[in-house]
């Protein structure tokens, strides 16, 4: 068997997110079909992390294994064969070789996720798949102390949208929260060894009440020192997350 590894950009909005779903057309579906097409047999692909629906991705990363005797395509023509076999919205960015024990998801050492909303008072038409809409004031300079208090190793059982989920640990490093401005958009972006199960979105939740004012940063504290998801945590939409980059 030959392993590839697959970087992939997709617009999320038309999927039911990146893992197969028995109620609509997940991205791994229309990757294994291409994949399928071109090398005439089915191939199981994984990718490092299960994206939610109408979530986007500018640097998911997969891989699939190929029995070495259907591997006739060159490498150097497989990554637009692919992109010929699937449909505009997901696009293969690079195609690599990797070692035989090469796994996207269980290899993985560092995500990075962004999150961007759109604070005009009128949304830009031209952004709305892609971008959460805040029409309200944000105090940016709150949500920047929050997310000092988020940074670091901490048990994030609070801010995972289904604590009771079984899981070997609810504790991640998160390396960087950072909250940035720029005229009409406000980008939270997150970086961790690991994300839960909806963390980046709920961590993004945190961060738009207390710069609505709903939330201190000693709620925060609070919150996360109870290890336990309450009300008080919303999960944001999922217009406006990325994953931006995988680390190996």
């Amino acid at each position: 068997m030959l392993t590839y590894k697959l970087t992939l950009a997709y617009d999320g909005t038309g999927y039911t997110g990146w893992q197969i779903q028995a109620n609509g057309i997940a991205v791994q579906e229309v990757v294994e079909r291409a994949i399928e097409r071109i090398f005439g047999g089915k191939a199981r692909v994984h990718g490092s992390g299960r994206t939610d629906s109408g979530v986007h991705a500018l640097g998911q990363v997969a891989h699939f294994q190929i029995p070495r005797a259907k591997a006739k395509i060159p490498l150097a023509r497989l990554r637009r064969a692919l992109n010929g076999a699937l449909p505009p919205d997901v696009r293969v960015l690079k195609v690599e070789r990797a070692a035989d024990d090469f796994h996207a998801r269980f290899a993985a050492r560092e995500k990075t996720y962004r999150y961007q909303l759109f604070c005009g008072e009128v949304m830009d038409p031209f952004s709305q798949r892609w971008a959460a809409h805040w029409p309200r004031p944000l105090n940016v300079t709150a949500m920047r102390r929050a997310a000092r208090v988020l940074k670091g190793r901490h048990d994030f059982a609070a801010f995972s949208a289904n604590p009771r989920r079984k899981q070997e640990s609810t504790v991640r490093t998160l390396r960087r929260l950072s909250v940035a401005r720029r005229g009409q958009w406000v980008t939270i972006t997150a970086t961790a060894d690991g994300f839960l199960y909806k963390m980046v979105r709920s961590l993004a939740g945190a961060l738009l009440k207390v710069g609505a004012g709903k939330l201190s940063v000693a709620d925060i504290e609070r919150i996360l020192a109870s290890k336990k998801r309450t009300a008080w945590v919303e999960t944001a939409l999922p217009q406006g997350l990325f994953l931006v980059k995988v680390k190996y």
